[in-house]
């Protein structure tokens, strides 16, 4: 039922629903962008550590949510699925989108290419690894050929990497000459808008993925279509709106920052949170490594634009979209039976 039972679960509702907490998570990423830009300036961080670790974190609550749901609901290989399809539609689609809206082409630099572009390309192969030893060490048993139990020790992995991750930022932040922080910023303030801002979005991504998937089983499409193409997309959201305000308002680093940034969190530590809290969860590798392996793909696509001229061209941007639509129609032919490169059980 829609709103948890409150509203009737019919199309119209649902609908309804889809338009007004799209809205909520407008107003939402608002909050969020102007409260992590105020932190930002007041604790004097740089344009890309704002982008990949405040709002970044910030706006990638909705996938962590998402991976505890599932992973307490015994449906961890959904909620793996949509963390790595989200993954997908933030390296193509919204670099693309924020890329179109941005004043002429969206300028990055050397760090966004060599640090965080880099760094995110680690994060995927090291959840490739950590897959990998699951099923080599702690099999499944009961589960298809290739399942593995991902258990609280190998879940650390990542999370380790993650470490580093924040330790390379906080490095950063110590060899940046920051500028006074602009007069009549409480942090107080700004952290409490930021919480407010972060729960919105939650309720609203939760409300607006609840009536995606209503809808998805009204028409009949596919659990594992909505999953990495509607749900991923929805959960992104955030993700989407606050890179393209933060482009056309002329910061480019923050957008590719908080796009880098929010994938790198989501492998690192929303999967291995959810994880952690149930103790065990058993994933399909043959299903998930055809996955992170056109993630890999969409992220050397998006890298080789990003250092060409360290910026992304209308033309690049097209590109991008182009490839999330390729994308699409192969998770298409795959729940047609069209392909068989997932083996599914």
């Amino acid at each position: 039922m829609a709103l948890g039972g409150v509203l009737p679960d019919t199309t119209l509702v649902n609908v309804l629903v889809v338009f007004v907490t799209t809205a909520f998570i407008w107003v939402g990423s608002g909050l969020l962008e102007d409260s992590a830009e105020n932190l930002s300036a007041y604790y004097g961080l740089p344009a890309v550590v704002q982008g990949s670790i405040v709002v970044a974190v910030g706006s990638s609550f909705p996938e962590l949510a998402s991976v505890v749901f599932t992973a307490l609901a015994g449906t961890f290989d959904m909620g793996v699925g949509a963390i790595v399809g989200s993954a997908i539609f933030n390296i193509l689609v919204i670099p693309a989108l924020a890329g179109l809206a941005s004043d002429g082409t969206l300028e990055t630099n050397r760090a966004i290419v060599y640090k965080e572009a880099q760094f995110y390309m680690i994060a995927v192969s090291a959840l490739v690894v950590t897959l990998a030893l699951a099923v080599i060490y702690v099999p499944d048993p009961n589960g298809p050929e290739l399942a593995g139990q991902l258990t609280r020790p190998l879940a650390m992995i990542p999370l380790a990497l993650y470490g580093l991750y924040l330790f390379i930022q906080w490095q950063d932040v110590g060899d940046h000459d920051a500028v006074d922080a602009p007069p009549g910023i409480s942090a107080a303030r700004e952290w409490g808008k930021l919480a407010l801002s972060l729960l919105i979005i939650l309720l609203a991504v939760d409300l607006l993925v609840g009536s995606v998937e209503s809808l998805s089983t009204t028409f009949g499409v596919p659990e594992f279509l909505a999953g990495v193409t509607i749900i991923a997309a929805a959960t992104s959201l955030p993700d989407t709106l606050v890179s393209v305000r933060t482009a056309r308002a002329g910061n480019g680093l923050t957008s590719l920052g908080n796009v880098l940034g929010s994938n790198t969190f989501d492998l690192l530590v929303a999967i291995p949170i959810g994880v952690l809290i149930v103790g065990s969860a058993t994933v399909d590798f043959a299903v998930a490594v055809p996955m992170l392996g056109v993630l890999t793909l969409a992220t050397v696509l998006l890298f080789s634009f990003l250092r060409t001229d360290l910026e992304v061209t209308d033309a690049e941007s097209y590109v991008l979209l182009a490839a999330y639509a390729v994308f699409v129609v192969w998770v298409l032919a795959e729940t047609g039976d069209v392909t068989n490169l997932l083996k599914t059980a």
